[in-house]
C-alpha cells in the first residue's frame, strides 16, 4: 500500500493538457533550468507537473536535511494537488533516483519512467567528483565552482566549441546564479542516496536515456540502472551531462515519443 501523502511544499509550474507528467529535476537545477528548454514540447501533448525542490525556483530552502522518500512524497502530492491520479515521471541526474523512490512507494500511481542521466547510488569516482562541489560550494569559492561544472558538466566538443569570451560570461553568470538550495542536494545525494533495492520491483515501462559523452554521471551509472529494471528500455544521446543545453530537441523527442508509444 502506498503511504499517505503529505500536503505538498513543493512550488510547482502546471503547462499544458492531456496525460499527467511529473518532472523530477537535479541537484543544484530546477525545473526552469532542467526542463524549461524542452517544456514546449512535454507540454504539447501532457499535463505537465513541475515541482522545484527546497532551494530552488518556486521553493523556500528546507530548514532541515532532505530525505529521499519525503522528497519523493511531496513530488508526487503535487501532480496529485494539480488533479492528475495517474502519471508518468520523467527524472533528471538526481531526479531519476527520485522517481525510482516515488514509483517503489506509490505504484498504483506511476504509468511510466523516463530516466536521463541518472544514477542508482554515487560510486566513489563520482562521490569524489560531488564532493569536491560540494567543497567549493561551502568555501563560496562560487566562480571556480561553476568552472569545475561546465568542464565535468558539458562534453569536451560542446566546450571546445565555446569562444573563451563567451566561456568566461558563462562562467560568471553561472556563478552568480547557483540555486540556495544546492548544499542541501549534494548533502542528500553523497550521504542519503541509494535505490539499488528499488530497481527489480519497478514494473512500468522505462527508458532509461544515456548521456554518452558525460563526465559526471557516466554512462556506467546508466547501464546498471537498465540492467537492474526489469525490461527496460535504453537509448543514447551524444552529450554530457547537460542535454538540455547540448541536444535538447533531441531529448524532448526521446521523451515524447516513448510516451506516446505507451498510449498507442
Amino acid at each position: 500500500m502506498s503511504p499517505v501523502l503529505p500536503a505538498s511544499s513543493l512550488g510547482r509550474t502546471v503547462r499544458g493538457s492531456g496525460p499527467g507528467l511529473l518532472l523530477a529535476h537535479g541537484a543544484g537545477g530546477g525545473i526552469d533550468a532542467n526542463y524549461g528548454p524542452i517544456m514546449d514540447t512535454l507540454a504539447a501533448e501532457h499535463t505537465v507537473v513541475g515541482p522545484d525542490y527546497p532551494g530552488t525556483g518556486r521553493t523556500a530552502r528546507a530548514t532541515v536535511p532532505l530525505d529521499l522518500d519525503v522528497l519523493a512524497d511531496e513530488l508526487v502530492a503535487a501532480a496529485v494537488e494539480e488533479g492528475l491520479d495517474t502519471f508518468a515521471v520523467a527524472g533528471y541526474s538526481l531526479g531519476c533516483p527520485v522517481a525510482v523512490r516515488a514509483a517503489s512507494r506509490h505504484p498504483g500511481r506511476i504509468t511510466a519512467l523516463v530516466l536521463t542521466a541518472g544514477f542508482a547510488y554515487p560510486n566513489p569516482r563520482f562521490l569524489l567528483a560531488a564532493r569536491l562541489w560540494r567543497d567549493l560550494l561551502r568555501a563560496d569559492d562560487l566562480e571556480r565552482l561553476a568552472g569545475y561544472l561546465s568542464l565535468i558538466g558539458l562534453s569536451a566538443p560542446a566546450l571546445d566549441a565555446v569562444a573563451e569570451d563567451d566561456l568566461v560570461s558563462a562562467v560568471k553568470t553561472a556563478a552568480a546564479t547557483i540555486p540556495p538550495g544546492t548544499l542541501d542536494h549534494l548533502d542528500l545525494l553523497i550521504d542519503r542516496v541509494d535505490v539499488r533495492a528499488d530497481l527489480a520491483a519497478i514494473s512500468v515501462p522505462t527508458l532509461v536515456v544515456s548521456t554518452t559523452l558525460d563526465q559526471l554521471v557516466t554512462p556506467h551509472h546508466h547501464r546498471q540502472l537498465a540492467g537492474a529494471i526489469p525490461g527496460a528500455r535504453f537509448a543514447e544521446i551524444a552529450t554530457g551531462h547537460l542535454p538540455f543545453v547540448e541536444e535538447p530537441e533531441q531529448w524532448a523527442a526521446l521523451i515524447r515519443d516513448f510516451l506516446r508509444e505507451g498510449r498507442a
